[in-house]
C-alpha cells in the first residue's frame, strides 16, 4: 500500500467509524464465549506485529499457524472418531463394529468410572457403576473381547485413560501381542495427562511426584519399543469442560504439555526421541471464530516454544497434532435435537482449524450414553463436513481473515501472560499445589454462568426460545443391571482360571521396582500377560505410592 493509498484507507475507516458510532444495537453481549472483547469490525491495523511473511507464512511450514501438514485435508482427512464405551467389553465390540461398518475411521475407548479410578468391578467402590459411563475393563481377558475380530495392525485406537493409563496400554498391547500383531505395528494413543486431573478432571489415584515417575517411565518404553504410539494426548478438553475460557484452556494445556517435556528431558531422554509422540486433545466449543483462533495460536507456541527453548531439531517434535472432540458441556437436555447443530457447528471450527483427529457428540449425551441413531448422525456430521461443504477443497480457508488473526495473535499474547504467572508460582506442579489452576477455572465458570442466567449469553432452548411441558421424543440407550452381575462374575472367573502362583510372584516383583528406580512399564505388561486384574495392580502401587487427596483451597 502507498502513502496515497494508506491516507485513504485512515480516511474512510475513520468515517466508517464516525458514521456507525451511534447505531442501535441490540441487548446482548458481543464478548466471545470466554468473555473476550470482540470489535465490531476488524482492519488490518488490529492484527499486532504480525508479520506476513514470517508469522503466517504456508501451511506445513514454521510456525505452522496454518496447519501442520502441507497438503492438510486435500492429502486425507482427519480421523474419523466416536468415543465409545458401555457396558461390558462384549457390548461395545459390538458398537465398534457398527461404527466401523458405517465409515467410522479410528476408534476410541470410553471406560467405566471403576476402571478410571483403578478398581475391579467386584470391589464394594465400584457397585452401581460397572458398564454405566464407559466399558467396564478389569483384565487382559475384557481387552481380548473388547477388540475381538478386530485387526490392530489396520486400526488406530484411542484411549481415554490417565491414572491406570500404563495398565490398559499394557492390556491393549498384551491382546495385540496375542493376536500375533508386534509393538512395532500399533498405533493409538492414550490420554495419560495426569496434569490435568489434578486441575480439572479430578480422577486421579496416586501424588503427582509418583505419577509423573510413571508417565516418563511410559513415555520412555513406547519411545522404545511402541513407535506408533502417542504416550500422551495432553488435554485442554477437560479443563475447557470444567468451566475455563478458551484462552485458559490453550495456556493450561500447552503449559502440561511443557511440563511433559521437561519431566522428559530430565528423564535422560532426547527431545527429538520423543517429542514427535506427544498430541494434544482439545475442546470445540461453540465460539466459532475464538475456537479456530485458540488452535492457530495453539500450533504457533508450541513451535516456538520447542525450538527455541527445548532445542529440538526435528521438524515432527514442532508439529502440534490435536485430536478435537466437540463440547459435551455447551450439550442441553431440553431441545435435545438442537444438539446436532450446536455439534455440526463445532466440527466445523475444529476442521477450519486443522485439526488431525476429531469425535463428534452425540444428540442424547446429556441423557445417556449414545444410541446407535444418535451416534450415527453423529458420524455423518463429520462425513458431511468432509465430503459435502466444500470446506477441504482449499487448505486453511479463513487465513488472512483480519478478525481470526487478530484473535490468534491475542491468545498468544493471553497464553504466554499465563506462562509467565506459573512460572513466578515455581511450575505446574507447584501451581497446582497452591490451586492456582483450580481457582482461575472456577472464577471464569462462575462468571459465565452469570452471563447465562443474566440472559446476557443465550442458550437456544435454556433460556430462551424454551418450551413449557416439553417431552423428550428420542430414544435412550439403558444399561442393563445385568451387565453389573456378569462382569462380577466374569473376573472372579479370571481369578480362579488362571496360574495364581504366577501372578502372586509378578506383582510381588511390580512392586519391588516401584520401591526402586527401574522402569514400571515391563513388569506392567508381564502382569497384564499372567491377567492380573486392573485392582490388583493398583492395590501393589498404592502399598508404594499412597493416594492423594486434594488439598482445601480458599
Amino acid at each position: 500500500m502507498n502513502e496515497e493509498d494508506r491516507k485513504k484507507y485512515k480516511e474512510n475507516k475513520k468515517r466508517y467509524f464516525e458514521k456507525t458510532a451511534n447505531l442501535k444495537t441490540q441487548n446482548i453481549d458481543f464478548t466471545t464465549v470466554s468473555s473476550e472483547p470482540v470489535n465490531s469490525l476488524y482492519t488490518p491495523d488490529d492484527i499486532q506485529g504480525l508479520n506476513y511473511n514470517a508469522d503466517l507464512g504456508f501451511p506445513g511450514e514454521y510456525p505452522y499457524t496454518r496447519g501442520v501438514y502441507p497438503n492438510m485435508y486435500r492429502g486425507r482427512f482427519w480421523t474419523m472418531r466416536q468415543f465409545a464405551g458401555f457396558g461390558s467389553a462384549r457390548d461395545t465390540n459390538r458398537r465398534y463394529h457398527y461404527l466401523l461398518d458405517h465409515g467410522q475411521t479410528g476408534l476410541s475407548v470410553a471406560f467405566d468410572m471403576p476402571t478410571i479410578m483403578g478398581y475391579d468391578s467386584d470391589h464394594e467402590r465400584s457397585l452401581g457403576e460397572v458398564g454405566k459411563c464407559g466399558v467396564a475393563i478389569d483384565s487382559l481377558s475384557d481387552m481380548e473381547i473388547l477388540f475381538d475380530e478386530i485387526d490392530l495392525s489396520k486400526i488406530t485406537t484411542s484411549m481415554t485413560i490417565n491414572a491406570p493409563a500404563s495398565i490398559l496400554l499394557s492390556f491393549y498391547l498384551a491382546a495385540g501381542e496375542k493376536k500375533g500383531v508386534g509393538f512395532e505395528a500399533m498405533g493409538g494413543t492414550i490420554q495419560n495427562d495426569i496434569l490435568k486431573e489434578y486441575i480439572a478432571q479430578k480422577s486421579w489415584i496416586f501424588p503427582p511426584e509418583p505419577s509423573m515417575r510413571i508417565i516418563t517411565d511410559i513415555l520412555k518404553f513406547c519411545t522404545q519399543n511402541v513407535p506408533r504410539w502417542n504416550s500422551i494426548s495432553i488435554s485442554g478438553y477437560h479443563i475447557r469442560e470444567a468451566g475455563s475460557t478458551a484462552i485458559q484452556e490453550l495456556a493450561f494445556t500447552l503449559a502440561d504439555g511443557f511440563a511433559y517435556v521437561e519431566a522428559g528431558i530430565e528423564a535422560g531422554l532426547d527431545v527429538d526421541d520423543f517429542a514427535p509422540r506427544l498430541s494434544f486433545f482439545f475442546n470445540a466449543h461453540l465460539d466459532f471464530f475464538e475456537e479456530i483462533a485458540k488452535y492457530r495460536a495453539a500450533r504457533v507456541i508450541w513451535a516456538k516454544r520447542m525450538k527455541e527453548k527445548y532445542g529440538a531439531k526435528k521438524e515432527k517434535s514442532l508439529l502440534l497434532r490435536f485430536h478435537t472432540q466437540t463440547a459435551g458441556c455447551t450439550l442441553t437436555a431440553q431441545q435435545p435435537e438442537n444438539n446436532i447443530t450446536r455439534t455440526a457447528f463445532q466440527g466445523l471450527s475444529a476442521v477450519l482449524g486443522g485439526t488431525q483427529s476429531l469425535h463428534t457428540n452425540s444428540m442424547d449425551e446429556t441423557l445417556a450414553l449414545p444410541s446407535e441413531k444418535a451416534v450415527r448422525i453423529a458420524l455423518r456430521t463429520q462425513q458431511i463436513i468432509a465430503y459435502e461443504t466444500g470446506v477441504v477443497n482449499t487448505i486453511d480457508p479463513l487465513a488472512g481473515s483480519y478478525f481470526v488473526e487478530a484473535k490468534t495473535r491475542e491468545m498468544i499474547a493471553n497464553a504466554e501472560d499465563y506462562f509467565r504467572r506459573i512460572d513466578d508460582l515455581g511450575g505446574v506442579i507447584k501451581a497446582i499445589e497452591k490451586g492456582f489452576f483450580q481457582k482461575e477455572i472456577s472464577r471464569a465458570a462462575y462468571e459465565y454462568q452469570k452471563l447465562v442466567e443474566d440472559k446476557r449469553k443465550i442458550i437456544v432452548g435454556l433460556n430462551k426460545f424454551d418450551m413449557e411441558n416439553e417431552k423428550i421424543d428420542i430414544p435412550i440407550l439403558k444399561i442393563d443391571p445385568e451387565v453389573e452381575k456378569k462382569q462380577r462374575d466374569a473376573v472372579i472367573s479370571v481369578r480362579e482360571n488362571r496360574d495364581n502362583d504366577k501372578v502372586s510372584r509378578e506383582l510381588e516383583r511390580l512392586r519391588k521396582t516401584a520401591e526402586g528406580t527401574n522402569n514400571l512399564m515391563p513388569v506392567i505388561l508381564d502382569c497384564a500377560r499372567c491377567y492380573c486384574t486392573e485392582g490388583e495392580i493398583i492395590s501393589e502401587l498404592k502399598k508404594v505410592f499412597g493416594e492423594y487427596q486434594e488439598p482445601i483451597f480458599l
